[in-house]
C-alpha cells in the first residue's frame, strides 16, 4: 500500500480550487493507498469531504476505480488556535481500517512533550507481506524536535501493549534534519539509540522543495526485521511533484516547502509492491493543488 504524509504550512482550508493543478493533486493521491495528511484545520470535516468526492471522482474516471475513505483526529494543539489535524486517505479495496487510537500525553512537569499528539490508526493489507501494522504520525515543533522524537517510542511502547504488535511504522514531519537534529542529538532520541528502529528516509536525503535547502525534515522509520524485509528495497524516498509533473519550482512553493516522501511495500504473490506508502507525507505540496489555503473558515 501507499501512505502519503503532508507537511503544510496551513492557517485554515478553504476549498479553492486551482483549475490548473487539481488533475495534479489527484495523480499524487490516487497513486497511494493510504495518504496521510498532516497540518489540516477542518474541524467540521467539510473540506477533507469534499477532497474525498472530488478524489472519488477523479480515480472512477482516470484511474482503477478505487474508492477512497478517510479517517481523521479531532482538533490537536496547545491552544484553540492551533488546533489542526492528522488525516488519513485510504483505498477501500486494498486496505481495511481495523483500529485507531488517539494517544494521550502525560504531562510531565505540566507540559507536553508533544504539540500534537499522535493520531495512531492500524491496518489490515491482506496482499501484503507485512499483514496489518500500526501507523504513528508526528508533526513536531522544530525548537522541540528532539523532545517529541524521543517520545514516540513511549508511544510505541503504548501501541505494543494495546494492540499487541511490534509491526510499527512511523511517519511525517519531524523536522528531523539540519540545525533541529544533529548527530550528537541522536544520542538522547531512542528511536536512535534503542535497537529495532530502521530510518528509511536517511539524513542526506532532501525532503525540501527550496534549491536553497538541504534537509532531511520528513522521515519514515519503521520497526523490527520482519517490516523491513517487508518493504520494496529502496523504494523509501522522496516525491519530487516538481519534476514529476514538470511543474515550476515556484509553484510547488506557493503551497508547501516540503516534498511527498513514500514508501512501498511487498506483495505476497509477487514479492514486488501492492502499492506506494507514501509515508506520511508531508506534504502540503498534494492537498494544496486540491485545496488552496486561505485565512478563512468559510467552504466555497
Amino acid at each position: 500500500p501507499t501512505i502519503i504524509e503532508s507537511h503544510p504550512r496551513v492557517k485554515k482550508f478553504v476549498l479553492y480550487f486551482v483549475f490548473t493543478k487539481q488533475q495534479t493533486s489527484y495523480k499524487v493521491v490516487s497513486r497511494c493507498d493510504i495518504c496521510l495528511l498532516q497540518e489540516v484545520k477542518d474541524l467540521q470535516g467539510k473540506a477533507t469531504k469534499a477532497l474525498l468526492r472530488r478524489l472519488n471522482r477523479y480515480s472512477s474516471r482516470y484511474e482503477d476505480r478505487y474508492h477512497y475513505k478517510y479517517v481523521a483526529s479531532g482538533g490537536l494543539g496547545r491552544t484553540p488556535e492551533d488546533q489542526e489535524q492528522y488525516v488519513y486517505l485510504y483505498r477501500n479495496e486494498t486496505v481495511e481500517l481495523t483500529d485507531r487510537y488517539q494517544f494521550v500525553d502525560k504531562k510531565e512537569g505540566g507540559v507536553d512533550a508533544f504539540s500534537r499528539d499522535p493520531f495512531v490508526v492500524r491496518f489490515k493489507a491482506k496482499e501484503t507481506v507485512i499483514g496489518d501494522f500500526a501507523l504513528i504520525p508526528l508533526h513536531t515543533t522544530a525548537s522541540d524536535a528532539i523532545k517529541e522524537i524521543d517520545k514516540l517510542y513511549d508511544v510505541f511502547e503504548e501501541i505494543k501493549m494495546k494492540w499487541n504488535t511490534e509491526k510499527v511504522m512511523f511517519l511525517g514531519a519531524f523536522n528531523a534534519g539540519c540545525g533541529h537534529m544533529t548527530r550528537q542529538d541522536k544520542a538522547n532520541i531512542r528511536l536512535f539509540s534503542n535497537p529495532g528502529f530502521f530510518w528509511l528516509i536517511g539524513d542526506k536525503v532532501d525532503t525540501t522543495v527550496d534549491d536553497f535547502t538541504s534537509c532531511a525534515y520528513d522521515r519514515i522509520v519503521v520497526h523490527g526485521q520482519p517490516f523491513l524485509k517487508a518493504i520494496k528495497p529502496y523504494s523509501a524516498q522522496v516525491f519530487n511533484i516538481a519534476k514529476e509533473y514538470k511543474l515550476p519550482k515556484e509553484r510547488v512553493l506557493e503551497v508547501s516547502d516540503h516534498f511527498p516522501v513514500e514508501v512501498e511495500l511487498k506483495t505476497k504473490s509477487s514479492g514486488q509492491l501492492q502499492a506506494q506508502v507514501q509515508s506520511l507525507l508531508v506534504a502540503v505540496s498534494v492537498i494544496t493543488y486540491v485545496l488552496h489555503i486561505l485565512p478563512s473558515t468559510s467552504v466555497v
